[in-house]
């Protein structure tokens, strides 16, 4: 099978290159950036480049975008140009190649202030159902490119599967305060509980949209790690986070004690990934208990693959007050 792959310089779209090729499929890689992984070099703005290289493809795995990082960094427009315009791009050289299947990565951000309880309120169960509400640019422009999924598939028949990514970066904490409370694999940690997953996961998911995307049509699914959370914990979880899992973990206490840890007081939101593990069949294999367990007998919870991407810089330039810096509209 032939598999386009966009963003190939990035850490989805290298794994999901390096899954690919592993398994023994062509997989033809595009990105702005040279990288080991990228084949050709390009925008997927420009719609010559694009058609070029979508011609000959039978499945196209749309991971490539301007992130939450550049909001402070680039412009609305080009957040636009690439999000939009160039999805947009992509959509319709898939219908003129006959593609078969066409697998948006998108992402949780695009609930944005839906998972913002006020002040007493309980913790936000997000699941599909939950209407999105974009904080800033980037939340706008991939809500908006998931619509033009939802149109090409209506329109032109071209099956297509969204897939709404939780956490999966090794970089840092976007949030300085955060930084400075806690140690970096503690903030992780304590995220697969809620709003994180491990990289493998996230292409594994990925890799099944595109094999059952003819039987799916269209769809939009929450991939992220399996979270031990019920809904009606969601209350509690506002007051007394570490009470609450102490009930489905209790063994964490032990190993957060002996690294000088701490679980967040609180948590806000809760990702639900039933439907995405029922419409797929997909099993996330890193979990929050299954990490503490990792962490007691000194194993790396990490999938080798995640370990193999690593960390990768979403600017050229170094910032004096993080990573990256950190934009709001």
């Amino acid at each position: 099978m032939r598999v386009l792959v966009t963003g190939s310089a990035g850490h989805l779209g290298e794994a999901l290159v390096r899954k690919l090729r592993a398994a023994g499929h062509e997989a033809v890689s595009l990105d702005l950036i040279e990288s080991h992984f990228t084949d050709h070099v390009g925008s997927i703005t420009d719609p010559d480049f694009v058609r070029q290289h979508v011609k000959g493809t039978d499945v196209i795995l749309h991971a490539a975008t301007l992130h939450k990082p550049h909001v402070a960094t680039h412009s609305r427009q080009a957040f636009v140009d690439t999000n939009v315009t160039g999805t947009l791009n992509l959509l319709e050289a898939a219908v003129e190649a006959g593609c078969s299947a066409f697998v948006f990565t998108s992402t949780t951000s695009t609930f944005g202030d839906a998972m913002r309880p006020d002040e007493g309120q309980p913790a936000v169960w997000v699941t599909e159902a939950l209407r999105p509400a974009p904080r800033n640019i980037y939340g706008v422009t991939k809500t908006t490119a998931e619509d033009l999924c939802e149109l090409f598939h209506r329109n032109a028949g071209l099956p297509c599967v969204v897939l709404r990514t939780s956490r999966f970066f090794a970089e840092a904490d976007d949030n300085k305060a955060r930084r400075d409370a806690f140690a970096d694999d503690n903030i992780k940690l304590n995220e697969l509980l809620f709003r994180r997953a491990d990289l493998e996961d996230i292409a594994d998911a990925h890799l099944l949209a595109l094999e059952h995307a003819g039987r799916i049509g269209f769809d939009r699914l929450i991939v992220t790690a399996t979270t031990p959370f019920q809904s009606d914990d969601v209350a509690e979880l506002r007051r007394d986070a570490p009470a609450v899992v102490a009930r489905y973990v209790p063994e964490y206490a032990d190993l957060y004690a002996d690294r000088n840890w701490r679980m967040f007081g609180e948590i806000d939101r809760v990702y639900d990934n039933a439907r995405a593990r029922r419409v797929l069949n997909w099993q996330p294999k890193v979990s929050f208990a299954g990490a503490v367990d990792d962490l007691r007998a000194s194993r790396d919870y990490r999938s080798n693959l995640a370990l193999t991407v690593g960390t990768k810089a979403y600017h050229a330039e170094a910032f004096t007050d993080g990573p990256y810096p950190v934009g709001s509209f």
